[in-house]
């Protein structure tokens, strides 16, 4: 392990002078192991470990990074901050498919023993040397889904997904995702409602002066929500598993962008009243409710460009478990796309001698 681990740092350092690292920070994790912490100090600050509830897919499609988000219980949640316990799903931001594998290698299987590991399938690692062995891949797009963003969004991904099937001879199937709104509702309200109820114990000791205005708004809303209301999300959660099992019949992963817009300018008042911009709020997590909502397995890959300049990504959607097939199709878009990658303006050259 460590001799793979000392090549893979070397491949690391090779990389960092040509991946674009628009905005990463490495995260620390409570109680690794020595087999993880090698990972983690090999990588050199390549690589951090989110806890996802949005938090992973999001941020890597907006900062032109991987984000793997792997199926729910796959990676334990030792040391995760229990505000959602049902959605808050460790995830991995890197800056390449390869480092995602490394570490998602290092730290998945490592669960509590209360969380028997008997109700999970055997772990499977892709070589991610040729998708030529992935045959007969079948892409579920609903349409009306997929381009409800904008429309350099949704010609930067159409274009990525057109030259993916085209290359390996793989399909796009049309499907509906129904009831999309009545999931995004449901979410929130399961979301709002696991907050509430694991930060109640504290809210009484807030002083909501230092409190920003978007978090105090979000608290509110968080807490008119009964547990009538916590059932019949969870009713239709069941309802869109449903849905997508249905979907997952017809084909092999569900694609979509990553986020309806890419990264915007944020206003300057922000700094001291918060961001109430929920437009665009809404359309940055518009593609990550259904994997993470349902806990299936999801990565983003960075596709291209806005005239900006600021990052697109295209997320692929799995089946539960199915954590190999993702990772060996975002590196075969990986392989397609990193070409046209562009360094970004502010770029910290970690190697670089003063």
């Amino acid at each position: 392990m460590s001799s793979v681990l000392g090549q893979a740092g070397s491949t690391l350092i090779t990389e960092l002078l040509e991946i674009p690292m628009m905005s990463i920070r490495f995260l620390e994790v409570p109680q690794v192991d020595q087999q993880l912490q090698c990972v983690l100090d090999s990588a050199l600050l390549h690589l951090g470990l989110m806890a996802e509830a949005r938090s992973v897919r999001m941020p890597a499609a907006l900062c032109g990074v991987v984000g793997f988000k792997p199926t729910s219980g796959r990676v334990s949640n030792s040391g995760v901050l229990p505000l959602n316990w049902t959605v808050g799903i460790p995830g991995i931001l890197a800056a390449t498919v390869e480092d995602a594998l490394i570490t998602y290698a290092a730290i998945c299987n490592r669960l509590p023993l209360n969380q028997p590991k008997s109700l999970q399938p055997a772990l499977r690692f892709p070589s991610l040397k040729s998708s030529q062995s992935l045959a007969d891949i079948k892409f579920a797009k609903s349409r009306e889904w997929f381009n409800d963003c904008t429309d350099e969004i949704r010609s930067c991904c159409d274009d990525a997904l057109y030259m993916l099937c085209k290359k390996y001879g793989w399909e796009t199937v049309e499907v509906t995702v129904p009831e999309i709104e009545e999931m995004r509702l449901a979410h929130y309200v399961t979301i709002g409602s696991e907050c509430t109820a694991s930060l109640g114990p504290h809210l009484s000791k807030l002083n909501f002066a230092e409190i920003g205005y978007d978090v105090r708004v979000a608290l509110a809303v968080y807490g008119s929500f009964d547990s009538k209301e916590y059932l019949n999300a969870q009713r239709i959660r069941n309802r869109q598993m449903y849905f997508h099992q249905e979907i997952f019949k017809m084909a092999d992963v569900i694609v979509t962008p990553t986020t309806a817009v890419t990264a915007y300018q944020i206003e300057s008042q922000a700094l001291s009243s918060g961001d109430f911009d929920y437009i665009n709020g809404a359309a940055l997590v518009r593609y990550a409710i259904a994997g993470n909502f349902l806990g299936l397995p999801a990565v983003t890959i960075m596709v291209g460009c806005d005239e900006s300049g600021m990052p697109i990504g295209l997320q692929f959607i799995g089946r539960p478990w199915s954590e190999a097939t993702l990772l060996h199709l975002a590196s075969a878009m990986q392989d397609l796309r990193i070409a046209s990658y562009q360094k970004p303006q502010v770029f910290y050259n970690l190697l670089k001698k003063e």
